[in-house]
């Protein structure tokens, strides 16, 4: 995750970002996108404010490029396999009273704002771009992918290669995995705009390790009731906390949140990342298994056919592991060394 401060030269302008990497060299790859994105973002800045309308259509643009540029530096990185690898991003850049957020893939923006009675809500500031989300369904089958859930994991739609059951991407957009960009897999992110309000207190960035766990009020809740510097480190705790109570016999997904406060005054963000084995890095290790079979409800394609595309049934039961952003291969069953990776 990344958060600077005086973005693009402008003291009213701030830039945060998390980074989730999935596959092999995830972490990798994540780490790339951290370290390249920001700096693509802010050399496509125009230093003037335009018309109200003109803005939107520059940060819009701006973001879209920023994310396409970064994505073919990293396909052309000879260093980094990004084959089977990816990383989603969710970003926001704050300027004055504009809020702009970017979205690629299924991590996660939310703000804790006051209703009309004065109550602290949470209110969804992105779409987690999942392969089951009808748009993205429609465009991933229109390009010969294919979207659906294997049998043991009924709740997670994946992505999958038209001709084998490989690799099973849990998200429809994301920085590298190469495999699938002809298949339907983008990285085009899903821009919106927001004009801050005196009833928006905060803005919550973090990883599905979160809301996997943690509800968005939940999670506004935490950061009402926390330090300001402590405010994200309270929401990595609990969220750790609650996998090792839900899920007890998995590794705990790797989390991380950034807390933006707005109004302007000193200690407005907060930080805090964990992985599978505590608090550090905010990318993930290039290892094996890590999610559980969750019991969320997921959105159904509009278009799906009932239609089962498993190329046999003998595929064994996959409850003793924990859930991959990427599948790349499914375990038999009576096989004693699985191959996922």
């Amino acid at each position: 995750m990344v958060v600077w401060e005086n973005f693009n030269g402008r003291a009213d302008t701030v830039f945060c970002g998390v980074f989730d990497g999935h596959g092999p060299h995830g972490h990798i790859v994540a780490r790339k996108v951290r370290d390249t994105l920001p700096s693509k973002d802010k050399s496509t800045l125009s230093g003037q404010k335009e018309e109200h309308h003109e803005f939107l259509c520059t940060m819009k643009d701006s973001f879209r490029k920023a994310f396409r540029v970064t994505d073919k530096e990293l396909k052309l990185h000879h260093n980094i396999d990004s084959i089977c690898s990816g990383s989603t991003a969710v970003t926001v850049i704050k300027q004055g009273q504009d809020l702009i957020v970017g979205n690629l893939g299924d991590s996660r923006a939310v703000l804790g704002t006051r209703d009309q009675k004065g109550r602290l809500v949470a209110h969804q500031l992105t779409v987690d771009l999942k392969p089951d989300h009808p748009r993205e369904a429609r465009r991933i089958k229109r390009c010969n992918g294919r979207v659906f859930a294997h049998q043991d994991e009924p709740d997670v739609a994946r992505l999958w290669l038209p001709n084998c059951n490989s690799p099973g991407l849990a998200m429809a957009r994301a920085f590298g995995d190469f495999s699938l960009k002809d298949f339907g897999l983008i990285c085009v992110p899903e821009v919106t705009y927001r004009q801050i309000t005196e009833k928006d207190e905060f803005i919550v960035l973090a990883t599905d390790g979160v809301w996997d766990v943690l509800t968005n009020q939940e999670v506004v809740d935490v950061v009402a009731s926390s330090d300001r510097s402590f405010a994200a480190h309270s929401v990595v705790d609990i969220a750790n906390q609650a996998w090792r109570i839900k899920y007890p016999t998995s590794k705990t997904d790797d989390c991380a949140t950034i807390c933006l406060f707005l109004e302007d005054t000193a200690g407005g963000l907060s930080g805090s990342s964990v992985t599978s084995k505590g608090i550090g890095s905010s990318y993930r290790e290039p290892d094996q298994l890590r999610k559980p079979m969750l019991r969320s409800k997921r959105v159904t394609p509009e278009d799906a056919d009932g239609a089962s595309d498993s190329d046999s049934g003998d595929e064994g039961s996959l409850e003793s592991f924990t859930r991959l952003n990427t599948l790349l291969a499914l375990p038999k069953f009576g096989d004693t060394s699985p191959t996922i990776k």
